[in-house]
């Protein structure tokens, strides 16, 4: 049980050191090949920091544990509202500039729901891999278009700062880049090994694990980004990463998983967990579009309402596993 406590452990702080290593060597090296700042952003670093959950959930499907891959994906996009939007509003409130967010915000709503959709037959096939899949790529085509022609968006100008500020000769970039990469693999097996080793140990699902300190753990690259987005004044950059870390979770890294090997869906995640993901990312889209004419913002208040929600879910996952 030490052993596997250690591996939890030391696999989550290389995971998240070698992911951030990968997503700085990425977004310098697609900054050398003359790419825009916004599309940058939208595709690498937004999406990049689900390198974690991604590579965490192919693992847990390819060696059965689809209990592990599913609540990886699920647990992170609810801590990445819940937990890292809620703490950041309260430190700071985020105010939504930028009209990319408001267009990505009923996307990832739209997909939720047909992420809900796909759960109500008790699995996830790999005809249903290959619909998330799919939807990925059009998402894809559809963040190049917005990254290309978003140059004057209030998201352009917080990308662009965040790339010179993590700028760095092309050479080392690449070593960043296949590195990260590399150490991402290597983490996120003996992740999976001592997450899986807990569970069966303490007679509790990988679920739930994978929920809880799985989840947490391969967030932290989101929380670090957002926490260091708000002491730079840039609001929008903390949502959206937030928001494109929740379209590849669940789509990207569901999809791959499921593809891999077909998901058995325990009913407890369309009744539970799917739903507080949807209640979160609905009250996230009131919140950031605004209303009344009313620009978008993450009031402290609301901060608060967050983080009460997500101690709630927490404490409803460690009640189920003292039973």
């Amino acid at each position: 049980m030490l052993l596997a406590l250690a591996a939890v452990v030391v696999g989550l702080a290389l995971l998240v050191w070698s992911a951030d290593r990968f997503v700085d060597g990425a977004s310098a090296t697609a900054s050398h090949a003359g790419m825009p700042p916004l599309l940058i952003g939208m595709l690498i670093i937004g999406f990049g920091t689900s390198a974690p959950e991604m590579v965490v959930s192919a693992l847990a499907a390819g060696q059965g544990n689809p209990g592990l891959a599913l609540g990886n994906a699920y647990g992170s996009n609810i801590t990445n509202i819940a937990l890292i939007i809620g703490l950041v509003a309260v430190i700071s409130p985020i105010k939504v500039h930028s009209q990319v967010i408001r267009k990505e915000l009923p996307i990832l709503l739209g997909i939720t729901l047909l992420a809900g959709y796909q759960l109500l037959d008790g699995q996830l096939s790999r005809n249903d891999a290959w619909v998330l899949i799919g939807v990925f790529f059009v998402l894809m085509g559809w963040s190049i278009v917005q990254g290309l022609r978003g140059k004057d968006d209030a998201l352009s100008g917080e990308y662009a700062e965040e790339v010179a500020a993590h700028a760095m000769p092309l050479p080392k970039a690449l070593f960043w880049l296949v590195l990260g990469l590399v150490l991402l693999i290597v983490s996120s097996r003996v992740l999976v090994w001592g997450a899986v080793f807990i569970a069966e140990s303490l007679g509790v699902s990988d679920l739930i694990i994978g929920l809880t300190i799985v989840a947490i753990g391969t967030s932290l690259p989101e929380l670090a980004s957002a926490l260091a987005a708000i002491r730079r004044n840039e609001h929008d950059l903390a949502l959206g990463n937030v928001i494109g870390s929740g379209l590849f979770n669940t789509l990207a890294v569901v999809g791959i998983a499921a593809g891999i090997a077909p998901l058995a869906v325990d009913p407890v995640v369309l009744q539970r967990d799917w739903v507080i993901m949807f209640v979160l990312t609905a009250v996230l889209l009131f919140m950031g579009i605004g209303r009344f004419g009313k620009q978008g913002e993450v009031t402290r208040f609301n901060g608060i309402l967050l983080l009460a929600t997500y101690v709630g879910y927490t404490g409803w996952l460690v009640s189920t596993m003292l039973r």
